[in-house]
């Protein structure tokens, strides 16, 4: 193996724990589940590390590495929904934002050229937020803390940056689609 492949081994990685996360938090083992949340969140700040320290970066890595973000976050919210954990808006929010982005990204791509997918402040607040809402939320499960208020205040803080990031992709994407097309005549 090549060694600027590691990213890309340690995404694919990530991937694949989105599976056996699912089965455990479906199965109520909470203290499990937030183990493998924190290996996915280590192995995301891993392969990026290494890309960016060693140039390991590649257009494969630009896709992958939100990809499994996504995957990851989208299973949670939906799978804290099925178990009661979390209300289902706020699931439908997160998961139709990502939608939203993931078509806008492959219709801009089918129509304008190559996305290079770069996440925005407002964009990257927001995973951190629904980040925090998930491990408040399974550690409040598995452990009883730290308590309802928390999970209150995170979860208006996710609906606030999800609305937030999700209109700021529609309006830039949609103006470089638009600048693009006017750049065409």
């Amino acid at each position: 193996m090549i060694a600027k492949h590691i990213p890309n081994m340690i995404c694919i990685f990530r991937i694949l724990l989105v599976g056996p996360v699912v089965w455990l938090l479906w199965h109520g083992d909470f203290v499990a589940t937030l183990w493998l949340i924190f290996i996915a969140g280590f192995s995301d700040g891993l392969d990026g590390y290494l890309a960016r320290r060693f140039g390991w970066r590649s257009r494969l890595g630009g896709i992958l590495d939100p990809l499994a973000d996504k995957f990851l976050m989208v299973s949670l919210f939906i799978t804290l929904t099925l178990v009661g954990l979390i209300p289902p808006w706020l699931a439908a929010l997160v998961v139709g934002r990502d939608l939203v982005i993931v078509i806008g990204g492959l219709v801009y791509n089918s129509s304008f050229g190559a996305v290079q997918p770069q996440p925005t402040d407002v964009s990257k607040l927001n995973t951190l937020l629904q980040l925090a809402l998930v491990l408040v939320v399974v550690s409040g499960a598995g452990y009883g803390w730290p308590g309802q208020p928390w999970v209150i205040a995170l979860g208006a803080c996710v609906m606030v940056t999800t609305i937030i990031s999700g209109v700021d992709y529609v309006w830039r994407w949609g103006r470089k689609a638009y600048l693009s097309g006017v750049d065409a005549t």
